[in-house]
């Protein structure tokens, strides 16, 4: 079986409604135990409806803890190699760079690094924004001189969860209790 070379275990199946279709036929068909260097064991779902069609992935920390708040300053290049791991629930915000970025009812969770999560902003960037003669270019600027290590930039991961976390070398990673308003 493949999944014993990866280290991953088969936790089971459920069939619960989709939220596409409201049909009791999304079925979580990949329920897995993960163990991820510096995070410890995480559950990657992978679900589709037999109905409609509609796919969800997720992937989230066992180990979760209360409502966080996750405060990252990044400086250099190399911060940007930092593990993410972001719940499905988890906000992000890089308040130098303007953006906040909330999950919606179907938002996947993932694991990344901060370049990627800066990759995944510039992705869904109208394609307009990349014309130079465009006004919004300038924040398609910003976020690659980010990317480059041109930009300090400090990544906020607000969880109410409690199942995201960042690690890195050298990284300081502020952990403050995430308080609902």
């Amino acid at each position: 079986m493949i999944t014993e070379n990866l280290n991953l275990k088969y936790l089971g199946e459920e069939i619960v409604e989709c939220i596409n279709c409201g049909k009791k036929t999304f079925r979580i068909r990949h329920y897995y135990l993960y163990k991820v260097p510096y995070f410890g064991s995480v559950v990657l779902e992978v679900g589709i409806c037999d109905k409609c069609g509609f796919r969800r992935r997720d992937v989230s920390v066992i180990e979760a803890g209360k409502p966080v708040r996750i405060i990252v300053r990044i400086k250099k290049k190399e911060d940007l190699n930092a593990l993410v791991v972001k719940s499905s629930r988890a906000t992000i915000i890089i308040p130098e760079l303007g953006i906040e970025v909330y999950p919606g009812p179907i938002a996947p969770g993932y694991i990344t690094t901060i370049e990627g999560i800066l990759m995944n902003i510039l992705d869904v960037i109208p394609s307009e924004c990349f014309d130079e003669r465009k006004p919004c270019y300038s924040k398609v600027k910003e976020i690659r001189r980010a990317i480059e290590g041109e930009l300090p930039f400090t990544l906020i991961i607000e969880d109410p969860t409690g199942k995201s976390d960042v690690k890195g070398k050298g990284l300081s990673v502020v952990k403050e209790e995430l308080t609902q308003s």
